[in-house]
C-alpha cells in the first residue's frame, strides 16, 4: 500500500480545502450534466459540434470522479492508504481520459475548420457517421495510448518509503518512489506525451490558424464577430488545457517539483471540468438560447 498525503496542513486548513473541493466537484457534475440533458432535449443543438461538447461533458465527469471523492478522503485522514493495483488503476483512468480529452479537442477544432472554412459543405464533410467515428476514435485512441505506460509503471519495483506526496496517483509520483530503473516509463511517458499531446495541439493549431485566415477575409465586421464567437469558447478550453497538460507531461524526465504539480493537478483535474460548462455557456448564443426555451416550457 501506498500513503497519499494529500495537502499537509492543520485540520482547519484540510477541511476547508475539503469544502472547496466538494463544492467544485459538485458544480462540475451539475454543469456537465446539465450541458448534455439540454443537447438531449433541444432539436436545434442535434450537430457535431454539440455532440462532441457531449462527449466532453461526459468525460469531464469522470476525470473529476476518478479524483475529487479519492481526495476528499486523504484530506480528511479516513481514507490515506491506496493499493498499488488501485494506484494503477487510477493513473490509467486518469491518463486515458486526458489522453482521450487531447484528442476530443483537436476533432472539436476539425469541426469548427469544417464549419467556418467550408460552411457550403459542412453538412457533407463532417456527417453523423463521421461524427461518431471521430468520437470513438478519440475515445479508443486515448484508452490504447496509455496501455504500454500504464504497464510499464506495473512492473517498476517499491523497496522505499510509501509515501505519495500527492492526493492522486500520477507517473512523476511513482517514478519518485521506485528503486527500479526508471528510464524505461520516463522514455515512455515522453514519448506518449509528444504523440497525444503535442500531435493533437498541432492539429489544433493549424486548424485555428485556417480558421482565423478565413475570418480575417471577412467583409462585414458583423459576420467576423459571428464566426469568432463560434470558436472562442473551445479557443478559451483549448488554451487552459494544454498549457497545464505540457506543463505536466511534456518533459525528458519526471523533474517537476510534487508540490508544484499538485497544484498544477488541481488545476487540470478540478479547475478545467469546472470551467467547461461555464465556459461554453456563457459564451455561446445556441447553448443560451436552448436554456431560456428549457426554462421557458418549465
Amino acid at each position: 500500500e501506498f500513503i497519499l498525503l494529500g495537502f499537509p496542513g492543520t485540520w482547519r486548513f484540510r477541511v476547508s480545502f475539503v469544502v472547496v473541493f466538494a463544492l467544485m466537484y459538485t458544480l462540475t457534475v451539475i454543469g456537465n450534466a446539465s450541458i448534455i440533458a439540454l443537447v438531449w432535449r433541444s432539436s436545434n443543438l442535434h450537430t457535431p459540434m454539440y455532440f462532441f461538447l457531449c462527449n466532453l461533458s461526459f468525460l469531464e465527469i469522470w476525470y473529476t470522479t476518478g479524483v475529487v471523492p479519492k481526495a476528499i478522503g486523504v484530506m480528511l485522514g479516513t481514507s490515506q492508504t491506496i493499493s498499488f493495483s488501485v494506484c494503477i488503476l487510477q493513473l490509467f483512468f486518469l491518463l486515458s481520459l486526458g489522453s482521450t480529452e487531447c484528442f476530443l479537442l483537436s476533432v472539436m477544432a476539425y469541426d469548427r475548420y469544417l464549419a467556418i472554412c467550408c460552411p457550403l459543405r459542412y453538412s457533407c464533410l463532417m456527417s453523423s457517421v463521421l461524427s461518431v467515428r471521430l468520437a470513438l476514435s478519440s475515445w479508443l485512441g486515448g484508452f490504447l495510448a496509455i496501455s504500454l505506460l500504464a504497464f510499464l509503471t506495473s512492473r517498476l519495483t517499491f523497496c522505499g518509503p510509501d509515501v505519495i506526496n500527492h492526493f492522486l496517483c500520477d507517473i512523476d509520483s511513482c517514478l519518485a518512489l521506485s528503486c527500479s530503473d526508471t528510464w524505461p516509463v520516463e522514455l515512455a511517458t515522453f514519448l506518449v506525451s509528444i504523440i497525444v499531446v503535442v500531435a493533437s495541439c498541432v492539429v489544433t493549431l493549424v486548424s485555428y490558424m485556417y480558421i482565423i485566415s478565413s475570418i480575417m477575409r471577412i467583409q462585414s465586421g458583423h459576420g467576423r464577430k459571428k464566426a469568432f464567437s463560434t470558436c472562442s469558447a473551445h479557443l478559451s478550453v483549448v488554451t487552459i488545457w494544454y498549457g497545464s497538460t505540457m506543463f505536466l507531461y511534456v518533459k525528458p524526465s519526471a523533474q517537476n517539483s510534487l508540490d508544484v504539480n499538485k497544484i498544477v493537478n488541481t488545476f487540470n483535474t478540478m479547475v478545467t471540468p469546472l470551467l467547461n460548462p461555464f465556459i461554453y455557456t456563457l459564451r455561446n448564443k445556441e447553448v443560451k438560447l436552448a436554456l431560456g426555451r428549457a426554462f421557458q416550457k418549465k
